[in-house]
């Protein structure tokens, strides 16, 4: 007979028989007989303690992007699991496998609003694939593995499990079960041949990848068949490392603030080939790029999850299948000799470097620091094997326009790491987890409004012992907010101005070496410094607020819309 043990430690074994190593969290009473189960097999898996309950849900978020599998949070009942939230929103907006264990009251308090209690699954139900709830400590197994699987399988998302307290200190004889893989649905071989068929007949075909259940072998797939088929490939919003930036067959981001050529060439494609994205409201230019309510010829979607298929867009031609499968089968198919479209994809590509080169691009901007020449020397002084992360902001347009990515297949883990859903705050605990998941050098790039609102997950990079280097660009200001407000309000601003603390003296405080950057002359040497740093480095660049965007300052801004 089975020794009996606590439900708390039976849990802590069930994530041990799915392989998890690490989980994020912030310690709660809700869930002592758990956090004693860490303690128990303290040697095999690492409770990582986070100092608020967003930045532990993100840091989660982030290691499923990074490993596939799904990254795991703890928090406790109501505050707890209310701040952790906009982790859950993001994983599920961003396709990535996740749980949330959230510690609740006990099950003879429950339904008289105890103590910080909360109705999870109407609080949860918009915002993740399943909520579920454990009364039955013998049926802890069941449910992890349950939750494992609904996390990786179809569209990945995010599960949340609801533990109640009293639960997790029952005695219990059950077993683990044993680790669960993503199933990915295969590829209908007649549907193949149509989309193939497609192709061929196209004059101007054009590809979009993104969305998640990619693999680094699904992104080799994908470049393989982009160069075989010598296609024009566009990446998704924040999912432009599943291709090499520097291939000749990419041709940009089409997201937020997308080249106008691209948008163009994408409404005059024939052909648009979409590869695991879902076509929201970031991919399509706010549903302008693609006419909704009526087929769009030449749309061929390809997702895993049969409920994103004609969802929003009417595609000429759908096809349900997981991305490594389809993309391993596309690569095999026998390209065109010479491509019809060889001229349209070569014009793309011109066109897109000499949108993404800072020199090109470049214009006189007012201030002291000139950011396309900062972005020139990180474009060449880039160190190798780098992973990218940021939060939300228009800070994040210099990295997104002008560093172009090696590709996942080529750097060997994802290389970036941002929120698809526009979550502020996202970066610096995207870049923890990516230095404890990957032991690569990671670089965040943030704002000043963005890095308050998770700048203390600084401290668990310090007591964790990794590094990562911040680029905070400071314009004393919530920047996009300011930019739509002169947009459409011109000369009209309420609550975007931000008072902000000494960065520099916050980031040493923390643990991080710290400089200002108040001339473009000084950004070389802070960039070397940074990197030769043992630890975490936070590099504070000090900005005109007229320095908006790569395209236009606040004042072109202001005078476009009182021209209107």
């Amino acid at each position: 007979m089975s020794e009996t043990q606590l439900g708390g430690h039976l849990l802590v074994q069930c994530l041990l028989a799915q392989g998890v190593q690490r989980v994020f969290g912030v310690p709660g009473e809700s869930y002592l007989a758990v956090l004693d189960g860490f303690a128990q097999y303290r040697e095999q898996i690492r409770f990582v303690i986070n100092r608020q309950e967003g930045g532990a849900a993100f840091m989660a978020e982030a290691q499923g992007k990074l490993s596939g599998r799904p990254g795991v949070c703890f928090v406790t009942r109501g505050p707890g699991a209310t701040n952790a939230s906009i982790g859950v929103h993001t994983a599920f907006q961003d396709s990535t496998p996740m749980v949330l264990f959230v510690g609740d009251v006990a099950q003879d308090a429950r339904d008289r609003e105890a103590f910080q209690e909360v109705d999870f699954g109407q609080m949860f139900g918009p915002l993740a694939k399943s909520v579920q709830r454990i009364d039955d400590v013998h049926r802890i197994p069941e449910y992890v593995q349950r939750a494992f699987a609904i996390a990786m399988n179809g569209r990945p998302g995010p599960v949340v499990v609801v533990l109640p307290e009293d639960m997790l200190t029952r005695e219990t004889t059950a077993q683990p079960l044993p680790r669960v893989e993503a199933v990915r649905a295969g590829v209908d071989a007649q549907a193949l041949q149509a989309v193939v068929q497609r192709l061929r007949d196209a004059q101007k075909p054009m590809v979009i990848a993104g969305g998640g259940g990619w693999s680094r072998e699904a992104a080799a797939q994908l470049q393989a068949f982009a160069q075989a088929w010598d296609l024009p490939v566009g990446c998704a919003f924040r999912f432009q490392d599943l291709m090499d930036n520097r291939s000749a067959q990419y041709v940009g981001d089409v997201g937020l603030g997308i080249a106008p050529h691209l948008a163009q060439a994408i409404q005059e494609a024939d052909l648009l080939l979409v590869l695991g994205a879902r076509m929201g409201e970031s991919t399509t230019g706010g549903y302008t790029m693609l006419p909704v309510g009526v087929q769009r010829p030449g749309l061929v979607h390809i997702h895993a999850d049969p409920e994103e298929l004609n969802r929003v867009y009417t595609a000429e031609l759908s096809l349900c299948a997981g991305m490594p499968a389809v993309v391993a089968a596309l690569a095999q198919t026998a390209a065109p000799t010479q491509p019809v479209w060889a001229e349209w994809r070569a014009g793309l590509r011109a066109r897109f470097e000499a949108h993404s080169d800072p020199e090109s691009a470049r214009r006189a901007l007012p201030g002291d620091v000139d950011m396309f020449e900062v972005m020139a020397h990180v474009r060449a002084h880039m160190p190798e094997g780098v992973v990218c992360t940021n939060g939300a902001g228009n800070f994040a347009t210099w990295l997104h326009r002008f560093y172009p990515l090696a590709g996942w297949a080529a750097n060997g883990v994802r290389q970036q790491l941002a929120p698809t859903n526009g979550a502020m705050g996202y970066g610096v605990p995207a870049g923890v987890a990516a230095a404890l998941e990957t032991g690569r050098p990671v670089l965040t790039f943030t704002g000043d409004g963005d890095f308050l609102m998770n700048g203390q997950e600084l401290a668990t990079a310090t007591s964790q012992g990794v590094k990562t280097v911040v680029v905070l660009l400071n314009n004393g200001m919530y920047g996009t907010i300011r930019m739509h407000q002169e947009r459409e309000y011109p000369g009209r601003t309420s609550g975007s101005s931000l008072a902000n603390p000494d960065f520099v003296a916050l980031a040493k405080a923390y643990g991080y070496q710290a400089c200002r950057v108040s001339r473009t002359a000084d950004f070389a040497q802070a960039w070397a410094d940074a990197w030769a740093s043992e630890g975490g480095y936070l590099i504070e660049v000090m900005l005109d607020p007229e320095v908006i965007t790569p395209k236009a300052t606040l004042s072109d801004i202001r005078q476009a819309a009182l021209a209107r």
